[in-house]
């Protein structure tokens, strides 16, 4: 945590938070002007599923020259969970059914002479 609060807004580039901190979990999907640093850890009793102790991510932000724009530390408590929607993606054509895929193959077979 002492590395992170030594990165300063207006001071740090790219080079120097790569250096203080290491590279970066994840970065941005679109340009390069923000890095994630992700860190967890999790507890196991017994069998049952592990269960995630502490959490904390740390968001660096860059401005267009490269400097360090902002520093934002989020933790276990501040994450939202997020529901998967659970659809089907249609594809195109016509579906077989089992009649139509037993059907399909007759005459497929051939006799070994």
């Amino acid at each position: 945590m002492d590395d992170v609060a030594a990165v300063e807004p207006g001071v740090f580039t790219r080079d120097h938070v790569m250096s203080k901190l290491g590279s970066p979990s994840s970065t941005a999907n679109f340009g390069n002007d923000v890095w994630y640093y992700i860190s967890e850890r999790t507890e196991t009793l017994a069998f049952f599923a592990p269960e995630v102790v502490e959490r904390q991510v740390i968001a660096v932000v860059f401005d267009e020259h490269g400097v360090v724009k902002s520093v934002d530390v989020f933790d276990k408590e501040s994450a939202e969970n997020v529901e998967p929607v659970d659809r089907v993606t249609p594809t195109a054509g016509s579906s077989m059914g089992v009649i139509d895929q037993l059907l399909s193959n007759l005459g497929r077979f051939n006799k070994k002479k």
